[in-house]
């Protein structure tokens, strides 16, 4: 199993959007290295959701349901998407200023690669990301 992060910004797709589909696809993917990732995700993957924009937090935990396939949204072969579907909302948002605080989170790509879309999470750093949001 493999582990993400998915970025967006809550304006305009928000945890409350995808839990309220139950299942919607990933999309508009347009950097090539996310696009890699996203070819790289496979079925039960977890995925944590990451509000960008003003929030900057881990909000909730998603699994990937489908592999990659063209991107419904433009016609051009190079873009995919992945299906995805939500599992829980964090018991609390996990900011992205306390996840550069804490060294035991010390490579993760977030505080690395600020601005890229989905990436690959390790496993120690998924499992700390949710054993810190389960703490009050």
């Amino acid at each position: 199993m493999n582990y993400w992060l998915v970025k967006t910004e809550p304006e305009t797709y928000s945890w409350e959007n995808f839990t309220r589909k139950g299942k919607d696809h990933w999309d508009g993917v347009r950097n090539y290295q996310a696009r890699n990732n996203l070819k790289l995700m496979k079925t039960e993957d977890k995925v944590l959701f990451y509000h960008s924009g003003e929030e900057k937090q881990v909000v909730g935990l998603a699994k990937v349901v489908r592999e990659f396939y063209p991107d419904p949204t433009i016609d051009d072969d190079r873009w995919v998407a992945v299906d995805l579907v939500p599992v829980e909302k964090l018991k609390r948002p996990l900011a992205l200023a306390e996840i550069k605080s804490d060294a035991s989170l010390t490579g993760l790509a977030l505080i690395r690669n600020t601005r890229l879309s989905v990436m690959p999470v390790e496993k120690k750093h998924f499992d700390h990301i949710i054993a810190l949001s389960e703490q009050k």
